[in-house]
């Protein structure tokens, strides 16, 4: 998943930012209404996480515009309010699920979940297949012909990334902004060597090659049997 993370407590939005990472998904953090309103306005995000008390622009403000800009993307409020009538008026103005705070990470990630599984189900596909390769986005299961394959976080979203995108040449610039979250290139191997595991994964012993490098322009992943 890509996921917004509005908080103005910095110590919050890196913790969140940070965890979501290590699960294998992609998140950013805006601090204040203003910003995560800019930078929830077209779409991209799978979720957006979203502190009710916020500078410039409250969160439930952040929410009804932009809902009134016809943007649907699933919205998770974190409050500190935890009433019944807080809950309700977060809901009304747009929110589409409610955690007051204190709250644990792992219920946060489930929540999410649900909410991307939500979305999923209304128009993105769930299942992806390239060939006798299949990926199921809600279960995590991949397989290749009958064989289950095992894949690390950051591997999964790796080959969904590509899998999304089949046919298409992928930049090393691409998976790094998408799948790595880094908006620069660090000059580092990182990308070799996982292409290089998932290959192992989903290639070896097959007789036609799924994934492939394109020389000077990144990589492609396409059905080797067309």
């Amino acid at each position: 998943m890509r996921l917004l993370v509005v908080e103005d407590d910095r110590d919050a939005a890196d913790y969140l930012v940070k965890a979501f990472r290590e699960v294998g998904h992609v998140a950013d953090a805006a601090i204040d209404g203003e910003e995560g309103f800019g930078m929830a306005l077209d779409g991209q995000y799978d979720v957006l996480i979203v502190d009710r008390m916020l500078p410039k622009l409250d969160g439930l403000t952040v929410i009804g515009n932009l809902r009134d800009k016809g943007v649907e993307t699933p919205v998770l409020i974190l409050s500190a309010l935890g009433q019944v009538d807080d809950r309700v008026k977060g809901l009304r103005a747009g929110g589409d699920d409610y955690l007051p705070k204190p709250y644990s990470f792992s219920e946060l990630l489930a929540r999410v979940e649900v909410l991307s599984r939500r979305r999923g189900g209304r128009g993105e596909e769930t299942v992806l297949r390239v060939g006798d390769l299949s990926l199921d986005r809600m279960s995590r299961e991949v397989r290749r012909g009958e064989e289950e394959v095992s894949l690390q976080p950051r591997e999964f979203r790796l080959l969904e990334y590509l899998m999304k995108h089949a046919g298409q040449v992928v930049t090393r610039t691409m998976l790094l902004e998408n799948v790595w979250d880094y908006h620069f290139d660090p000059q580092t191997n990182v990308i070799d060597v996982h292409i290089s595991r998932l290959r192992s994964k989903i290639d070896k012993g097959f007789s036609q090659p799924l994934l492939h490098t394109i020389r000077g322009a990144g990589y492609m992943i396409r059905d080797g049997a067309r």
